[in-house]
């Protein structure tokens, strides 16, 4: 599977265009890491434990998006992007969607 942020595919042609797709997950903060990313906002540094579950949020985001365009037929997804909003406090949906295309090369 091709996934890409632009409209197109350099080398490649769009044969056909499924529509939207979109893949998300919801995620709750947890007191271990709020304690911890507390720790660190007093000494500095990267809050490691925000931005592993952040990654795994995405990875997990981009997933879904492309198990949907599969089950579509699709072979790529071209126009990616990420969204990201509150659900309720402590807890923050992540949204991938782009759109579901079959290519084939030039």
């Amino acid at each position: 599977m091709i996934v890409v942020t632009t409209d197109e595919i350099p080398g490649y042609r769009i044969k056909e265009v499924f529509g939207l797709v979109r893949g998300n997950t919801v995620r709750a903060r947890h007191v271990g890491r709020d304690i911890m990313a507390g720790l660190r906002t007093v000494v500095g540094g990267e809050v490691v434990e925000y931005t592993k579950m952040l990654a795994e949020s995405r990875e997990q985001a981009l997933d879904r998006l492309i198990e949907e365009a599969e089950r579509l037929g699709a072979n790529a997804v071209v126009g990616l992007r990420f969204i990201t909003s509150f659900v309720l406090q402590g807890a923050a949906e992540l949204l991938a969607y782009g759109t579901a295309v079959r290519v084939e090369k030039e």
